[in-house]
């Protein structure tokens, strides 16, 4: 069982972890082995994002404006499946731009890779913004037991946590979510209609050639991840966040098989 550990540090900054290029599945591979967030990919991370989910840098602004409406002088978020830091570091830049005087704000970043967690404290460490973030090292797919946020964000995280416990997170997720606050969910997702769903896939292939990867790392890749990363259709995203208890669910953004998600608790 994976144990959380806890590092409280100040942050702020922001300057980003360096980014080097995802080659990751350039090269032909005999056996390709499951897809992991160690430290080869926590390397790349970054790049692979921005060059792999359609509009990732406007999506991050958008969760970010949703989690500031739901904040305050006091105010928890917590970002599950932190990865290196990104969210979190917009988070704060932007919080210090717009409410200068709001020093009460507490951030929790949570994911399962160590290498991930070391590259968002690295990339955050040199705040002095004096607001403070509890790093977790933990599995979700263990549940969320002992945390309570004002906002949880999970930014194409919960399609890493297997089927089997994932109504179980969200349902653990709405208790842990104050009265007014919110879940803010990106997923890559598949259509209610097979026919569109496979045009989807269609299209994001495309969008990843247009963005440099090979017709070779995009089959490598696929075969490394389709065991790893489990999508839902977007009417069963709707329904688990409805039937866990939020009582406001809708979508904020769709772009062929991704989409994001708002969910808020009465």
């Amino acid at each position: 069982m994976v144990r959380a550990r806890r590092e409280i540090v100040a942050v702020g900054s922001e300057d980003d972890a360096m980014y080097k290029k995802d080659r990751m599945f350039a090269s032909p591979m005999e056996r390709v082995s499951d897809f992991d967030f160690g430290e080869a990919t926590a390397e790349v991370f970054n790049d692979m994002l921005v060059r792999s989910v359609p509009f990732y840098e406007e999506v991050q602004h958008m969760i970010v404006d949703l989690a500031l409406k739901f904040t305050r002088d006091g105010s928890v978020v917590c970002d599950l499946g932190c990865s290196t830091g990104t969210t979190l570091r917009m988070l704060l830049a932007k919080l210090g731009r717009t409410s200068p005087s709001t020093d009460t704000i507490r951030l929790i970043g949570v994911d399962s890779s160590q290498p991930m967690l070391d590259r968002a404290r690295a990339t955050l460490a040199s705040s002095h913004s004096g607001h403070q973030i509890t790093w977790e090292l933990r599995d979700l797919n263990e549940g969320i037991l002992g945390l309570a946020a004002d906002v949880f964000i999970m930014n194409l995280t919960l399609q890493f946590v297997r089927p089997l416990y994932r109504e179980q997170l969200i349902s653990s997720i709405y208790h842990s979510t104050t009265s007014g606050g919110c879940l803010i969910l990106v997923e890559k997702v598949l259509a209610d209609d097979t026919l569109f769903s496979r045009l989807c896939i269609d299209m994001y292939h495309e969008f990843k050639k247009r963005k440099g990867y090979s017709e070779m790392e995009i089959a490598q890749k696929r075969e490394a991840i389709e065991n790893i990363l489990i999508p839902y259709r977007v009417s069963e995203n709707l329904q688990m966040l409805k039937s866990s208890g939020f009582g406001h669910v809708e979508a904020f953004f769709r772009w062929f098989n991704f989409a994001g998600f708002i969910a808020i608790k009465n």
